[in-house]
């Protein structure tokens, strides 16, 4: 009887924002934890720029990363607040259009987007260039990176086409084996490390080739070292933009996007600990181009890195392929509509099983002119990961201010998701790690192609606002969407 009821409140959720339902809603609590998961993944992002923290704070950058998981579990609340109230695809897109006004809904919209196609790429060709090609002892050429990564976002997009239901089964195996191979790593690591004399737990508190002076100064060596985290536990919203694939968003979702976090935080910081103190040379680490790599093989071996190096590869494709889902999901909402040119295409959805065909290819496509754009740049990655997150936090802290204003005017219904008493320490803290994230990204000299990229795509997201407008200024004066439903 329970279980009846449940759908019959599904099927009733999107009629009374003005929708029909167009998906099949087969995603369950284990799934929609595993896209928020798969979407931050924990490989993909200490693999890649692990390297980064030790060059720029040292070992003793790791800790660093409890201040991000911290923050970050903050503001996974706030989403998860948004997310119960506006359970639809399009996530802060939606939430903005119906909270606030179509204005600030569609550059919400855009930056999601912005920041979806960036990231995109810059998994892709990472996965290509840190995972698969020393994999295989390819030696790494921007063309051949850039070549190799049109394959990937082609796989990606047929898999996706092919069927949501598909698509989620291989990312749960994925997240699988991600954790059980991340926490099997950090066992033997630690034990390995230890037997064979090689740990140093002096490690964890060494700022191994960084110089002691001005560690702790303003942007200096501590502050810069955050990016280890911030770079990684990001994209949690991703199971609020699959919501109409879901059974019961109300409480499914923020429950994904929270415990997503929390273990991510948790089993990172596990790893990273592993990590410093099996390493028997600090120094050699730091000038690997892959020292998680490096590490593992000083410290188990060729085979076992070879091992490491697969279950890396599962994990970051996985991550790619939840990325461009969740932008295929983001054009989608908006092309329904009808916000974006070109949105009759965009709407399709050919088959309930397969989701947005077209707004799929969209996003595959523009991830691949972007590779092709940066295929003779040797520094694309550098730049790719740091734009993409600029833009997260840009629209975290836009998200959450949005929330602040108007959001609490809108509870949530009782049995819902919501902050409750702790509604203001949560917004507050949330507020307070987002103004410190944006310091570190906005003011280090050294990310300034990374700003100028963020700030071309805003520049660009100017001139289709403006034919949205000339296109179709009907859509763009509604505050809810085409079908003028009002918020329950």
């Amino acid at each position: 009887m329970t279980t009846i009821t449940q759908h019959d409140d599904d099927d009733a959720l999107l009629p009374s924002f003005g929708y029909k339902q167009q998906f099949v809603r087969s995603l369950r609590h284990f799934e929609s934890f595993a896209v928020a998961f798969s979407f931050i993944s924990i490989t993909t992002g200490i693999f890649t720029t692990y390297g980064f923290a030790l060059t720029t704070g040292g070992p003793r950058a790791i800790w660093t990363w409890l201040i991000v998981a911290a923050g970050q579990s903050l503001v996974a609340m706030v989403y998860g607040s948004l997310a119960a109230r506006v359970p639809l695809s399009g996530y802060s897109y939606q939430w903005a259009s119906r909270l606030s006004n179509a204005g600030i809904g569609w550059w919400l919209g855009w930056m999601s987007f912005a920041f979806l196609t960036i990231v995109t790429v810059s998994v892709d060709y990472g996965f290509v260039q840190v995972a698969f090609q020393p994999l295989i002892g390819e030696a790494y050429t921007p063309t051949s990176a850039a070549l190799e990564t049109l394959v990937v976002l082609a796989a990606q997009a047929a898999l996706i086409i092919w069927s949501t239901r598909i698509t989620t089964r291989v990312n749960n195996a994925a997240v699988a084996t991600e954790v059980i191979g991340i926490v099997g790593l950090t066992v033997l690591l630690i034990i390995v490390a230890a037997v064979r004399g090689q740990g140093h737990w002096s490690n964890l508190g060494s700022s191994g080739i960084v110089p002691h002076a001005g560690y702790y100064s303003w942007l200096g060596p501590f502050m810069l070292a955050t990016l280890l985290g911030a770079y990684t536990i990001v994209g949690f919203e991703a199971s609020s933009n699959l919501a109409e694939e879901t059974q019961q968003p109300h409480r499914t979702i923020p429950r994904a996007m929270i415990r997503a976090v929390l273990l991510s935080g948790a089993v990172g910081m596990v790893f990273l600990i592993a990590l410093s103190y099996a390493t028997s040379s600090v120094t050699a680490a730091s000038g690997s181009s892959a020292p998680v790599a490096f590490i593992v093989n000083s410290v188990l071996g060729g085979v076992v890195q070879k091992l490491f190096l697969i279950f890396v590869c599962v994990s970051i494709f996985a991550c790619g392929m939840v990325i461009m889902v969740t932008n295929s999901r983001l054009i989608w909402s908006m092309a329904r509509d009808r916000r974006l040119p070109g949105h009759q295409l965009w709407s399709q959805v050919p088959r309930a099983t397969g989701g947005p065909s077209w707004a799929t290819v969209l996003a595959a496509v523009l991830g691949a002119l972007i590779t092709l754009l940066l295929r003779t740049h040797t520094s694309a990655l550098v730049t790719l990961f740091t734009a993409s997150t600029i833009m997260p936090a840009l629209l975290y802290a836009s998200t959450v201010l949005l929330y602040v204003f108007v959001g609490r005017r809108h509870r949530g219904q009782e049995g819902h998701f919501s902050l409750g008493r702790w509604e203001i320490p949560v917004i507050a803290g949330a507020l307070i790690w987002l103004a410190y994230e944006l310091i570190v990204l906005i003011g280090p000299a050294e990310f300034r192609d990374a700003q100028y990229y963020v700030l071309g795509a805003l520049g660009l997201g100017l001139v289709f606002y403006i034919a949205a407008w000339l296109i179709e200024p009907a859509a763009m004066r509604s505050e809810t969407g085409a079908h003028g439903a009002e918020l329950p």
